[in-house]
């Protein structure tokens, strides 16, 4: 005969509930975990994915995930010539919000150095990659965008051609992907009023200007588009990614890109350790306090129910001990019943949370280990919530079967 099991079916309504709050806060804890792992794998996600050996950026920034980051256009083409790059492409990303539907629509624009890369690496789950300079666009399923959804983006209209899963930035926003001229026509979209004004501006300080007064074809230049004006370059792009041919060793191609006065570099490594340790540092601490605490609350909770169990059966213990009953008899009592409602609490934590966690704005990533460390923890708890049980279950005096 199970003491345990016999008690709980006497008061198996009061041990249910328990159970059941022991699991929404467990499943808490476990979501926090988990809230955390899909912050660092955001954060890290593109650094991952791109698989660039070297990330050169704006001189004294931290990369195009940290900080806005612009370098010139040019530099692609200044890398591909450093010895010992294989390879070298643009990239930008920018943030935007829309309106859809009624709805704000906010993503996070990657540009990619088409047709160098068109998406091969992204894991797309519907569609194709880019197959055109413009006007196409691959879109994470958490946007809500259907393939062939059109949608316009600056003074263009894109395509929706794929679709990809847990495509999200460091802030959450999901991420869409175009090629990198259509990704800067975006970013430097202004409104035809803008244009005029800018135009307008740019006459009357060519104007003010010596030559402007004897060439009156600077003037012409002046109010029409910047691309006819000498003067002004591309865009800037927000880094270049490189891959170091086979053999060469990347610290010494990094050192000497790093020399030069505009840019710095990074290995890949160390733009995932500048992610982590700078954007989602305070987040990480933040939820590792909030797991601490929700951990210690459970353990006061099934603490003070186990006491209050226990204090329910007073009069049987007291029994038990007039009888003869060994201690560990007892012991064994309150401690079955403290790891049976953990063990069932981890239960409903895990089935609940497999139904509540796709539902969070955030991704959250449950893996192995965490699952791990969290039945140890539920295990910790058990023990020594059913410590204040135990102890007062010692106090008994038989003679209180009397009294």
């Amino acid at each position: 005969m199970n003491l345990a099991l016999r008690d709980i079916r006497h008061n198996f309504g009061r041990f249910a509930l328990t159970a059941i709050g022991i699991g929404l806060l467990l499943m808490l804890v476990m979501g926090m975990g988990g809230i955390y792992r899909g912050l660092v794998d955001d954060a890290t996600l593109l650094v991952n994915r791109i698989n660039a050996d070297l990330w050169v950026v704006q001189k004294n920034t931290r990369g195009p995930f940290a900080e806005i980051s612009r370098i010139p256009a040019n530099a692609e083409d200044r890398v591909r010539a450093v010895p010992g790059v294989a390879s070298s492409n643009d990239f930008v990303s920018h943030t935007i919000q829309r309106e859809q539907a009624g709805r704000p629509l906010r993503m996070t624009v990657q540009g990619l150095s088409w047709p160098q890369d068109n998406g091969v690496w992204l894991p797309l789950i519907a569609g194709r990659r880019l197959e055109q300079s413009h006007f196409e666009l691959i879109a994470d399923k958490s946007l809500g965008l259907p393939l062939g959804h059109r949608i316009a983006l600056g003074k263009d209209t894109y395509t929706v051609v794929g679709l990809t899963r847990n495509m999200a930035s460091t802030s959450g926003d999901s991420m869409v992907f175009v090629t990198l001229a259509d990704s800067q026509a975006i970013q430097y979209d202004q409104s035809g009023e803008a244009v005029r004004l800018e135009r307008e501006a740019r006459k009357s300080r060519a104007s003010d200007f010596d030559p402007g007064r004897v060439q009156p074809e600077i003037l012409n230049r002046a109010v029409g588009p910047s691309s006819g004006i000498p003067a002004l370059g591309p865009p800037p792009v927000s880094a270049v990614l490189v891959k170091v041919t086979p053999g060469a060793d990347p610290a010494h191609v990094a050192a000497t890109i790093a020399s030069w006065p505009d840019v710095s570099v990074y290995t890949a490594d160390a733009q995932r350790q500048l992610l982590v340790s700078g954007m989602v540092d305070k987040s990480r601490r933040q939820l590792g306090l909030f797991r601490g605490l929700l951990s210690i609350v459970s353990a006061i909770i099934m603490s003070l129910i186990l006491y209050t169990l226990t204090l329910d059966k007073i009069h049987d213990i007291a029994v038990l001990k007039l009888m003869g009953a060994r201690n560990f008899v007892i012991i064994n009592l309150i401690l079955q019943q403290a790891l049976l409602l953990g063990a069932i609490g981890y239960g409903i934590a895990y089935v609940a949370g497999q139904w509540v966690f796709p539902v969070f704005p955030r991704r959250v990533l449950i893996v192995s280990e965490d699952l791990w460390l969290l039945a140890g923890i539920v295990l910790g708890i058990s023990i020594l919530a059913s410590l204040l049980g135990i102890w007062r279950a010692m106090k008994v005096q038989p003679n209180e079967v009397i009294a």
